[in-house]
């Protein structure tokens, strides 16, 4: 199974493709979508669904994941602005009519490192033991997309051992 993991941003989207097999995970690729704050926003928008659209016709992707929206009541125009932007990343899964699959940011955590509180930098070194990578992705963006990617593979397996 190939699944495509997006930690969705306006400014910096991470992404990260794994291929889930009974002998374990492998990286298919991974990086990043910048737009730029000084672009109007459908200009940037545009550019993340082309991006998300392209990967999905490249890869293709069983499942996509993202994280589930986590709004911050001090912070409404952050949600706002990610959930313009996970609003694209659905749109380009939707017209390839893949199946989309949300989990909190502490149950991702939970299911990679084993404590859903855990570090940006625990997550990173989880991934890189994980995926057997020699170097440190640059954006932890893209290490939480990973994450995504490899926690969907782990509840997919549970929930096929529980009936089968």
């Amino acid at each position: 199974m190939i699944i495509l993991g997006i930690d969705p941003a306006l400014t910096i989207t991470g992404y990260g493709a794994i291929e889930a097999k009974n002998s374990g995970l492998r990286l298919i690729e991974a990086g990043i979508i910048k737009t730029s704050p000084q672009d109007q926003m459908p200009s940037r928008l545009y550019k993340i669904y082309r991006a998300i659209k392209k990967l999905v016709l490249d890869i293709k992707p069983d499942t996509v994941v993202l994280e589930k929206l986590y709004a911050h009541y001090r912070h409404p125009t952050t949600a706002y602005l990610l959930g313009q932007a996970r609003g694209v990343i659905c749109l380009a899964a939707a017209m390839q009519n893949l199946p989309l699959a949300e989990y909190a940011a502490t149950r991702i955590k939970k299911a990679v490192v084993g404590q859903g509180l855990a570090s940006k930098n625990q997550v990173q070194r989880m991934i890189m033991e994980l995926l057997n990578l020699n170097e440190t992705p640059k954006y932890t963006d893209v290490t939480d997309a990973l994450a995504l990617a490899i926690a969907h593979s782990y509840f997919i397996k549970t929930a096929a051992n529980r009936t089968g």
